[in-house]
């Protein structure tokens, strides 16, 4: 499956469109904030009845997510994968599969442990043009991806990409 982020490259505030039909699959929301970040709430846009509109949240002063209601803390679930790696490992609980995040050349990789082709890749354009519209962040997740961990998926590469954008002096807006 392929999506974009409709609000160029704030990934904090956007919806993410299918780009076969533009129909919206989930919309981000973080409330603006003087002291730190609020809450960033993924919201289903065409949840299952009886489901909760929320799928996931990314508590930043807590530094937890939350998927489907459930919370753990990132010490939980996030590794460093080696010394000079750069490279991070997520890993939701030990019945499931854990993924390793690597960052080059404007995107973001997610594997599955020791595999080398992407289950995800979050493409994100860091030079902003001129006299044109930017080009929009792009979201690619295989059939495994979909089937298995979507919304931790799309709460990682949200979370990584925005402390990236943090640590880059051009932080994300809110």
């Amino acid at each position: 499956m392929e999506a974009v982020f409709d609000n160029e490259t704030n990934v904090l505030n956007a919806q993410i469109r299918v780009t076969r039909d533009n129909s919206v699959l989930y919309s981000i929301e973080t409330p603006p904030s003087l002291w730190g970040r609020k809450p960033t709430v993924l919201k289903d846009a065409n949840p299952a009845p009886g489901d909760p509109r929320t799928a996931g949240v990314i508590h930043w002063r807590k530094r937890m997510f939350e998927v489907r209601g459930q919370r753990k803390p990132f010490s939980e679930i996030k590794t460093k994968t080696g010394m000079f790696s750069s490279s991070r490992s997520w890993k939701w609980s030990s019945d499931r599969k854990g993924y390793s995040v690597t960052y080059e050349l404007g995107q973001w990789k997610a594997s599955l442990h020791n595999r080398k082709k992407p289950v995800a890749r979050f493409t994100v354009p860091f030079r902003p043009h001129l006299f044109s519209k930017p080009d929009p962040v792009i979201l690619h997740l295989t059939k495994t991806a979909l089937a298995e961990d979507e919304v931790f998926l799309l709460l990682i590469l949200i979370y990584s990409e925005s402390k990236r954008q943090d640590q880059s002096g051009f932080p994300t807006r809110v």
